[in-house]
């Protein structure tokens, strides 16, 4: 059974190499895994995926959202997948054909997530984008038809908001993983963000989550391990019930 810490996903959004490792000497022992985006991972390069390997027993999670034509994100992939991380994602809006061709040139292990609908995203902003009103009014209805390409095309999972991960669980099975950005806790809920589908840590782990991320609420915390500890907590409660 996995413990609370293997639920959690910290981003390492930071610029530089120095403040990324401060990141994971600070939380090495309470997280599952630490995540790399584009803006670590263009300014520093893959010493930083050598460097957590060597200082923490966390995995990686390679999150640099592959999005091109097929044969320029297989060939992204087949680089990434040199790294060892364990989850890698690439964008849903290729189709299924993209996806499937780097399913099937995968030597390394590396589990493939689909990237469904950024977090970011609300209605309004899909209707600005030109989808149509069925997925406009409803986000949970694009993100199940994304999450079926990824399925079909053999994806290990997606990645998509905590509201709708309840019904991506109940349509693909337990089996297939679903990770949930977006994460904020109750009480970190203060002012602007650009997050728009947000969920709390306990929610998203009932609802069905195989992993959370989350960010900003312990980075900017001004004592970040004992904000990882009430993370924890709330996946605790969730998981035990």
């Amino acid at each position: 059974m996995k413990s609370p810490k293997d639920y959690l996903i910290f981003p390492l959004d930071v610029p530089t190499y120095e403040e990324a490792i401060q990141c994971v000497e600070t939380l090495k022992d309470h997280v599952g895994l630490f995540k790399v985006g584009l803006q670590l991972f263009v300014g520093v390069g893959p010493k930083i995926l050598r460097a957590i390997r060597e200082r923490s027993g966390a995995g990686i999670f390679l999150d640099l959202k592959f999005h091109d034509i097929p044969a320029t994100v297989k060939n992204a992939f087949m680089a990434a997948s040199t790294y060892g991380a364990t989850f890698t994602t690439v964008h849903c809006d290729e189709g299924k054909g993209l996806l499937r061709s780097v399913v099937e040139n995968n030597p390394s292990g590396t589990k493939i997530l689909a990237v469904t609908v950024l977090t970011s995203l609300e209605g309004k902003d899909l209707k600005e984008l030109g989808y149509i009103d069925r997925y406009v009014n409803d986000i949970t209805e694009l993100v199940i038809l994304k999450a079926r390409m990824a399925k079909e095309a053999g994806c290990s999972g997606v990645v998509c908001s905590g509201l709708e991960v309840e019904k991506v669980k109940a349509e693909f099975g337990k089996n297939f993983i679903a990770v949930t950005p977006g994460i904020r806790p109750a009480w970190s809920l203060a002012g602007k963000d650009d997050q728009k589908r947000i969920i709390t840590p306990f929610q998203a782990i009932k609802r069905g989550a195989d992993y959370i991320v989350v960010g900003r609420p312990i980075r900017s915390a001004e004592k970040p391990i004992e904000a990882t500890k009430r993370v924890l907590d709330e996946i605790e409660m969730a998981i035990s019930q």
